[in-house]
């Protein structure tokens, strides 16, 4: 308890100054008015009055039966509807995160199959109305008010009770930890709206699990008329919880935690909603030692996951990166172990693990001997060993160190194409997938370079004019999974490639394309550009505020900025920025030990880089030297006019280095 106060603490410190806050989302209020009017249908006036700053003093009347207005708040937001009515009458509102489901008859969906209800205000006199708090929408962009009756109904006020990040004050909703910012002003965009992005995603346990109809409403169901909606279930213990999705599932999944907590971690360092989440998955940890596909109450399904079971023991490893908490981690630790005990039982005489659960992100053709699987469960074994390290169990750490060299020495001759330049699926097929490849490197998996390099090309080659395409789930594009390629092509040492992917599929594309909320970032689409997903057959129940389509956000921090922690809360790290085809760049965050921060301008001649970490902590720092000079001058920290020489990936490194402020300048030669 006392290390969960200290993180409130510190969060709220840590934001007490808030740069480029013109690029954050997140509401000043948490109460919310429309912006503009996108629509309106039948006999209706003064529909502007609404808005906010509007027109005071008016009403919207709605002259007849079906007469509607449909309101337009001009980002993504979630809440509870309040009207003000003059008049009595019977009021419907209608939700919808993409322009394409915008209806006065019916809200985009949450089953799989159907469309669903309005939210009906029946009023039978003038007053203050207000959703119940089960009807909490958790994500919408646009709200259309419908006239129900045959009177005209009169509307005096129309507001949004905004409900996500529910334990932030009403007033601090943008208060972030972190921040970044580049010459390209749509990179920017892009790393504000994955912050937030989860920041919609972490809500009221209390209103979790949108999936009511889970096994009676399936996507081979027939449904007339529409389908009802509702949120009262609760699926995490404290006032927060970090999900998948802020409309849909509202649930947690440790898959989406591994590209959410990053992303969190450099914005608001909203970790007290990380921990709930992560607390209620190992809470239903099986005796066995295997961890739920996803939390209650989904669990009761009763759907084992590999993949999601190694992704659960990533987030403790990931929340104690950025927290520092060692307590946390002691309390973990066995049940942490039990649950590395349970995958590498699915170990077979080849050294690998043979996976024979089929469900992981909704992809086709898991199983086997999967490339993602056991990369993920090379990475996870990597993993636990620096924990075990931590832990003082030497054995342990031994023991994952030779199963990790293990797969790796078996994954590589079975499934390695080098006439493709990619892994295959498994040892039955020839498909390359998005997921094992991206892994692959991100994993250290593959240690050679020109592997990597090959692995980064082939994996760029296939990219359509909307993203990277995920061939093992038929024409998806998956932006949970483009999330650990972007980090591959970093990790390959390719930055214009991965700046390039950023702009192609999440800005030009996942931002700006005008069926999008052009504020949150969507779980998934077909790589012709129709909002069509391919687990899905029922489109309108896609998430337009998805937390693992957050990627870029923390990529572009970790490695355009270059900060990465490398042991708990930054006490070791390394800043080593790749700038791509950027001119300059400036991007920070905190943690409980204080400050990091990157900046850096470049010229063709001159790489400048202003660097801070918290006193106490140690680290070392790459400079990219500038243009194509492979020897220059450097200035700054413990050099001092030193003639310099770069590596093969063309940076000097400064080892050694105590936390503190420095300033390198290299001018080339």
């Amino acid at each position: 308890m006392r290390a969960l106060f200290t993180l409130l603490v510190f969060a709220a410190a840590a934001a007490a100054a808030v740069p480029y806050e013109q690029y954050i989302l997140a509401p000043p209020s948490r109460t919310v008015r429309p912006i503009s009017v996108f629509r309106q249908h039948g006999s209706l006036s003064s529909p502007e009055t609404l808005l906010d700053h509007g027109t005071t003093g008016g009403n919207l009347a709605l002259a007849g039966f079906n007469s509607s207005v449909t309101y337009d708040f001009g980002k993504n937001i979630g809440g509870l509807v309040h009207l003000d009515l003059s008049s009595a009458g019977n009021v419907g509102v209608t939700f919808s995160e993409s322009s394409l489901w915008v209806s006065s008859e019916a809200s985009d969906a949450t089953a799989d199959a159907g469309l669903d209800a309005p939210l009906v205000f029946n009023a039978s006199q003038p007053g203050h109305y207000e959703a119940p708090a089960d009807k909490e929408r958790g994500a919408f962009r646009y709200l259309t008010v419908v006239n129900l009756g045959n009177n005209t109904v009169s509307v005096k006020d129309l507001w949004v009770h905004y409900t996500a990040m529910p334990h932030w004050e009403d007033d601090a909703l943008r208060n972030y930890s972190g921040w970044f910012h580049s010459n390209d002003e749509q990179l920017n965009r892009i790393w504000y709206a994955g912050a937030y992005t989860n920041q919609l995603v972490t809500i009221d346990p209390k209103r979790g699990d949108a999936l009511v109809h889970l096994g009676t409403i399936s996507s081979n169901s027939t449904v007339e008329g529409t389908v009802d909606w509702w949120l009262n279930t609760t699926i995490t213990n404290g006032t927060s919880a970090l999900t998948d999705g802020a409309k849909r599932d509202r649930l947690v999944w440790s898959g989406d935690m591994a590209i959410a907590v990053p992303g969190i971690a450099v914005t608001t360092f909203d970790l007290i909603s990380i921990r709930n989440a992560l607390d209620s998955l190992f809470v239903l940890q099986s005796s066995n030692g295997q961890l739920p596909y996803a939390g209650y109450p989904f669990n009761e399904q009763g759907v084992v996951s590999f993949t999601y079971h190694l992704y659960a023991l990533i987030g403790v490893g990931n929340f104690y990166l950025y927290s520092g908490d060692k307590a946390f981690l002691d309390e973990k630790w066995p049940a942490w172990k039990r649950g590395m005990q349970w995958a590498t039982e699915q170990i077979d005489s080849t050294g690998l693990a043979n996976v024979t659960a089929p469900n992981d992100w909704l992809r086709f053709g898991m199983g086997g001997h999967n490339i993602e699987a056991n990369s993920i469960l090379f990475y996870t074994l990597t993993l636990g060993a620096d924990l075990a390290r931590d832990e003082g169990d030497s054995a342990t750490a031994e023991q994952y160190t030779q199963l990790a060299s293990k797969i790796q020495q078996a994954a590589i001759p079975l499934l390695w194409q080098p006439s493709v330049g990619l892994f295959r699926d498994n040892e039955t097929t020839t498909l390359a997938p998005q997921d094992g490849n991206a892994w692959a490197i991100r994993s250290g998996l593959v240690s050679s370079q020109t592997q990597r390099t090959a692995i980064s090309r082939a994996l760029q080659s296939r990219w359509g004019p909307y993203g990277a395409p995920a061939p093992e789930a038929a024409d998806a594009v998956s932006p949970f999974v483009s999330g650990f390629e972007l980090e591959a092509h970093f990790l390959a040492g390719r930055a214009d490639a991965a700046l390039a992917l950023v702009r192609r599929m999440w800005g030009d594309f996942m931002l700006d394309d005008p069926r999008m909320t052009n504020s949150s970032f969507i779980e998934g689409y077909s790589v012709s550009g129709a909002l069509h997903y391919a687990p899905y057959s029922n489109d309108a129940r896609i998430s337009h505020a998805h937390g693992w389509a957050t990627g870029p956000t923390s990529a572009l921090t970790t490695y355009v900025g270059g900060i990465q922690l490398l042991s708990d809360a930054g006490a070791t790290w390394t800043i080593a920025p790749q700038p791509g085809d950027l001119a300059h760049v400036d991007t920070g965050f905190s943690t409980p030990k204080g400050k990091f921060s990157s900046k850096w301008t470049r010229t063709p001649h001159t790489f400048t880089l202003a660097i801070s970490a918290p006193k106490g902590t140690k680290g070392r720092v790459g400079i990219p030297l500038p243009g194509t000079h492979r020897t220059a001058i450097l200035t700054g920290g413990p050099v001092n006019g030193r003639v310099v020489h770069a590596d093969d990936a063309g940076v000097y490194w400064v080892e050694g280095l105590r936390g503190g402020d420095y300033v390198f300048v290299a001018a080339g030669l």
